[in-house]
């Protein structure tokens, strides 16, 4: 850690108690409520008793999780949520905008951002703080921070919270550095938690009969095309996009996207081999750059992302075979 990212972390720390000591702290989550934010959002209100974890969506795996761990997250209605009527402070975590938290957040608050992406579109403001750091997940930061400042909190249940996160988000490490690993071996302490235990809960996937058939439909209509110097498997699903991507990136693909259609809505799910981010491919930029191209929502990590719009399935299916197209091989 550098001592500009400690200096943050000390800023952070003196946001929070001044912010705890007029009222409540609402830590928000990204919309799409995937393991990182989750975590990153429960972890952080663990820390002072007037800040609570909150947001519009838990996925499927957060939620399973936040069950076992008996952990708390508030849900907001995105159309009228519930403030605390002494609002003191706010926090988004994992969030490059304010689109992404699906919510109008009150804007007689002061916020804190806390995020890992390359790019962020927030306007700061007097009482605004930001913490942008180039690290894998966004509970990496969280971690950093309770270490210096909360010990106490990094329980056996904050820090599976923290690691499943970081799990998640590195796509089982399979997209990785150096920041990562070092991170794991801190959250997993002196055997606090058993790591191989902790690996075969993360990884069992609860798919109904239903998941499983509509799985199989979709793995049987995948087809393969070279998308400039890059072999690309692609596909359609009505659920469970990201296991379809999985089994995809199985079958040797370099780039593997999974698509539907939903209430008018478009959503391609994409994923990236290790060797072909490490060669150019970064579909995180490539995914954003269509968005705002195209409209809607995109963006991610440079293994993982997503791209939401109002255009039909084969036109974003087409923009993004002519965008990786483009994309040179190191």
């Amino acid at each position: 850690m550098s001592d500009s990212q400690d200096m943050q972390l000390s800023k952070l720390d003196d946001w929070l108690t001044n912010a705890a000591s007029k009222g409540a702290i609402a830590i928000v989550a990204h919309k799409n409520g995937d393991m990182d934010t989750i975590g990153s959002a429960i972890s952080l209100a663990a820390s002072r008793p007037e800040a609570m974890a909150c947001g519009v969506h838990i996925c499927k795996l957060a939620r399973r999780l936040l069950e076992k761990l008996d952990a708390p997250f508030l849900h907001l209605d995105a159309q009228s949520p519930r403030w605390p009527k002494k609002l003191a402070g706010i926090v988004v975590v994992d969030s490059a905008a304010e689109d992404q938290t699906g919510l109008e957040l009150p804007r007689d608050v002061p916020r804190c951002i806390i995020d890992h992406h390359s790019t962020s579109n927030w306007s700061l403001e007097d009482g605004d703080i930001q913490l942008l750091w180039p690290v894998s997940a966004t509970t990496q930061i969280i971690h950093q921070y309770l270490s210096k400042h909360k010990q106490d909190v990094l329980t056996n249940k904050v820090r599976r919270l923290l690691l499943a996160g970081l799990i998640a988000d590195t796509g089982r490490f399979r997209h990785a550095d150096a920041s990562s690993f070092e991170s794991a071996s801190q959250i997993l302490g002196d055997g606090i938690i058993d790591y191989a235990d902790f690996i075969e809960e993360f990884e069992e996937d609860i798919l109904t009969r239903s998941d499983k058939g509509a799985i199989s439909k979709s793995l049987g209509r995948s087809d393969g095309i070279d998308a400039g110097p890059w072999w690309l498997l692609k596909s359609s699903a009505g659920t469970q996009e990201s296991v379809v991507c999985r089994a995809l990136m199985s079958a040797g693909a370099d780039v593997a996207i999974c698509m539907r259609r939903r209430e008018g809505i478009s959503r391609l799910t994409a994923r990236a081999s290790r060797g072909a981010v490490l060669a150019g491919v970064h579909v995180g930029n490539i995914l954003s750059t269509l968005a705002s191209t195209h409209g809607g929502e995109g963006g991610g990590h440079d293994g993982a992302a997503g791209w939401s719009c109002t255009l039909d399935l084969m036109a974003i299916e087409s923009a993004f075979i002519h965008a990786l197209a483009g994309v040179e091989r190191k």
